[in-house]
């Protein structure tokens, strides 16, 4: 149930209106924890509910036309994260491989959409105009454009792994103190 909880809590820090928080969006985050709290066959629900966030925010927030080639590389990487919190995170959660979680998800987001960005700048429908010239200098441009976005995205995953695996962690660590110190009380 927690999993499902993060993954409508990473839902709404999309569509709710946020500007002054740093763009802040708990995606990653719940991806990884999903990935790593439950099985393959329930990843379809967050990928579903993701598209379907997709579509709503590119044809009623954004006022666009939706077009799935846009998306498609979007859509792999969530797969691609929750793979992730499997291989990392199943198994053996600590500190190292939440901390490279952590580092993984972002940074491929960063490195596969703005390079997606960049290839798809000459698509009419999707980014109107040639916001980014197919060179080396245009593809350097896009990156850096992506920086800020990209350290916001590396703040939210790091906070939102942090406290969906550090809390119960604590709670657990907190419980068995208590009880021990119940146990030499007596």
């Amino acid at each position: 149930m927690p999993a499902y909880l993060l993954l409508v809590f990473a839902i709404l820090t999309r569509v709710v209106p946020h500007h002054g928080w740093l763009n802040f969006t708990a995606v990653g985050g719940a991806l990884l924890y999903f990935g790593a709290r439950r099985s393959w066959r329930e990843m379809l629900a967050p990928l579903a509910a993701l598209v379907a966030t997709d579509y709503c925010l590119t044809v009623f927030s954004y006022h666009y036309s939706f077009a799935w080639s846009g998306y498609v590389t979007t859509w792999a990487w969530y797969l691609a994260v929750m793979v992730l919190g499997v291989i990392l995170l199943k198994s053996k959660t600590t500190w190292l491989r939440a901390g490279t979680a952590v580092v993984l998800g972002p940074t491929s987001f960063f490195l596969i959409s703005n390079y997606a960005v960049w290839a798809m700048s000459s698509h009419p429908v999707w980014i109107p105009g040639d916001m980014y010239p197919h060179t080396l200098s245009g593809l350097i441009t896009c990156y850096a454009a992506g920086v800020l976005f990209y350290r916001n995205d590396l703040l939210s995953t790091t906070i939102v792994v942090g406290l969906a695996f550090g809390v119960p962690v604590l709670v657990r660590k907190l419980r068995m103190e208590r009880s021990a110190g119940v146990v030499e009380a007596s």
